[in-house]
């Protein structure tokens, strides 16, 4: 038996600016965009790495009722705001180029890549405020 990760999620506070945040920007692909009516139009939103698709991540809308109740909702979306709710680590096999190049497309980088002792690694933000770490891993000799 063999169990791997399939999807992760971030909480967003608007599908369509985090859709376009990840496509546009980061140049992740659209993997599913489905809106269930029976389920008050819950919409299942799903974006990954183009060539990895076996992991996706779901840009998951903060719900309201009956889901959350209103002050929850708001202690969530206050949270995810400040980038303290979810993160997600990218992995690139050059940190320089991926923050030229996404740098290029609009991408906000709140750290410049910069050594450390696992990788030369830098960081952004998604409109949300969900962190996002990209490390160029460096290889560590077996301990």
């Amino acid at each position: 038996m063999t169990i791997k990760i399939a999807t992760a999620q971030l909480w967003v506070h608007d599908q369509e600016v985090a859709l376009d945040f990840w496509t546009n920007k980061v140049g992740f692909e659209v993997r599913a965009d489905v809106t269930l009516p029976e389920l008050g139009n819950f919409r299942w939103l799903t974006v990954g790495p183009v060539g990895q698709d076996d992991i996706s991540v779901c840009l998951m809308a903060v719900p309201g009722q009956p889901v959350m109740d209103d002050q929850t909702r708001e202690q969530v979306l206050d949270v995810v705001g400040k980038g303290f709710a979810n993160a997600v680590f990218l992995s690139t096999d050059d940190c320089d180029a991926a923050y030229a190049e996404l740098s290029g497309r609009g991408v906000d980088f709140v750290d410049k890549p910069e050594d450390r002792p696992y990788g030369r690694d830098c960081g952004f933000r998604d409109p949300s405020g969900n962190q996002i770490r990209l490390t160029q891993l460096f290889e560590l000799p077996n301990q």
